[in-house]
């Protein structure tokens, strides 16, 4: 995209200058002062379109220590470089016409010269103004928006001129004054507007309708449960902005980050280019439940727990849950980490609450376990088989591993339950199993049962 924008400033640079010789020639043979206040706005081009050529190369530059924008501004210190001499332009023809006008309008001949040059820079004004300005929108530069308005302004003032030239060459000699005058005008208010623009750009001014857009974008992010405030910036073809979201708290850490990148992608998908970072802050939803209230302080809190039951006591509530505390512990030390989490559970749910919390022991290292030899994988697997086959809602014992470790056997296997059975229901016939399995065999230490809905084809 760089090159592309380079390639057109440097061809701005071959028109302007060849407009510029060919109209200060002119210029010099009619005497006119609107041919002369036209050659002059051609020479300013002429520098204008050799700064832009610089700026895009320098804004082209990625972002380094020093810049961690990037260099695009430098195109909008160009356009502002630019307005001031269309400023500049302006006011030097305006004066001179003034004066003319005071001490006498001079007689304009005929120039064949004038007329052949006025008529092919109309044709090059229109080509290359809609060419650049083509370009600028697809690129988003500044500075080739400034040299498109540069060649739209000198396709106005050739056409003032050559006006002027015609009817000062009919007698009207007041013709060639009033076109300077129209001239410096038209520069005066194109300067204005590009000025205008440029610096609010340099003043970091949103661009209409834009925070609000990237608003709307992010608060259409599933995840996203407000948004609490949006500060962008247009450096160049670029866009830079800070987005704060709220997400509900409960959500785990991996959920928000995806959340946060849909963000990034959205608006990136929207605007090329952009660069956004995305900060979240948590909120507790009204429609949190109790359950979710409870789970997201033992996540704070990073304690594991389970088997959380929830009761309504008239105008009470009763909390109970199990809590998983390394097995090597103290009792003192096991009983303080649960009164830690029963005064974090009441603070979160409010005063009056009764808390009571289960300890268990939880097996923080990783014992060492090896297979069992095929036989004994064997002997255990119809072992199971049989305790299941005695009326037990869980059967078709499959997929059976046995290891030794130092705590003594450990069982894996899966079986099959009845697809509608409630997780419950499956749930204490597979402990009931396992009670059975541990009592019939005393060497195993643990088992461990994976429940499947049974296949409609398994009688």
């Amino acid at each position: 995209m760089s090159s592309i924008k380079e390639t057109a400033a440097f061809n701005s640079i071959l028109a302007s200058t060849g407009l510029a010789i060919g109209k200060f020639a002119a210029a010099m043979s009619t005497g006119s002062l609107a041919m002369l206040s036209d050659a002059l706005h051609a020479l300013l081009d002429v520098g204008a379109t050799i700064l832009t050529y610089f700026a895009v190369r320098i804004g082209a530059k990625p972002a380094d220590a020093n810049h961690p924008y990037g260099h695009g501004k430098v195109e909008a210190v160009a356009a502002l470089i630019e307005t001031g001499l269309l400023f500049v332009v302006a006011v030097y023809v305006a004066v001179e016409a003034i004066s003319r006008m005071r001490s006498g309008a001079p007689e304009i001949p005929h120039s064949m010269l004038a007329y052949a040059v006025l008529g092919i820079s109309i044709v090059v004004d229109i080509v290359r103004s809609r060419s650049l300005m083509r370009i600028a929108k697809e690129t988003k530069s500044q500075a080739l928006e400034a040299d498109a308005m540069h060649f739209s302004s000198d396709l106005v003032s050739s056409t003032l001129v050559l006006i002027g030239l015609v009817v000062s060459a009919y007698g009207f000699h007041q013709g060639d004054l009033l076109a300077a005058m129209g001239v410096s005008i038209f520069i005066a208010i194109a300067g204005w507007r590009l000025g205008k623009r440029t610096i609010d750009t340099l003043m970091d001014a949103v661009p209409h309708g834009l925070s609000q857009r990237v608003e709307q974008i992010a608060a259409d992010v599933p995840g996203v449960a407000r948004v609490d405030g949006v500060r962008v910036r247009a450096v160049g073809p670029e866009i830079f902005g800070d987005i704060n979201i709220g997400v509900a708290r409960t959500l785990p850490h991996d959920r928000v980050s995806a959340i946060k990148d849909s963000v990034v992608a959205k608006l990136q998908a929207e605007y090329p280019g952009s660069s956004v970072v995305v900060t979240t802050a948590p909120l507790a939803l009204d429609d949190e439940t109790v359950l979710e209230r409870v789970l997201h302080v033992a996540a704070m809190m990073r304690r594991p727990v389970h088997h959380i039951t929830i009761q309504r006591l008239d105008e009470r509530l009763s909390v109970s849950l199990d809590l998983e505390v390394d097995a090597r512990l103290t009792l003192s030390v096991g009983h303080a980490i649960a009164t830690e989490l029963e005064r974090a559970i009441v603070a979160e749910l409010g005063d009056g609450v009764e808390v009571e919390v289960h300890l268990e022991p939880l097996e923080v290292r990783a014992l060492e376990g090896s297979d069992v030899q095929p036989a004994e994988v064997t002997r255990i697997a119809d072992a199971l088989r049989i305790i299941a086959s005695s009326g037990n809602a869980i059967g078709h014992i499959h997929d059976v591993r046995v290891r030794w470790t130092e705590a003594g056997l450990v069982v894996n296997y899966h079986c099959y339950a009845d697809s509608d059975r409630s997780v419950q229901d499956v749930h204490d016939h597979v402990d009931a199993f396992e009670r059975a399995v541990r009592q019939g065999l005393p060497e195993i230490g643990r088992v461990v049962g994976h429940a499947e809905p049974k296949p409609p084809d398994l009688a």
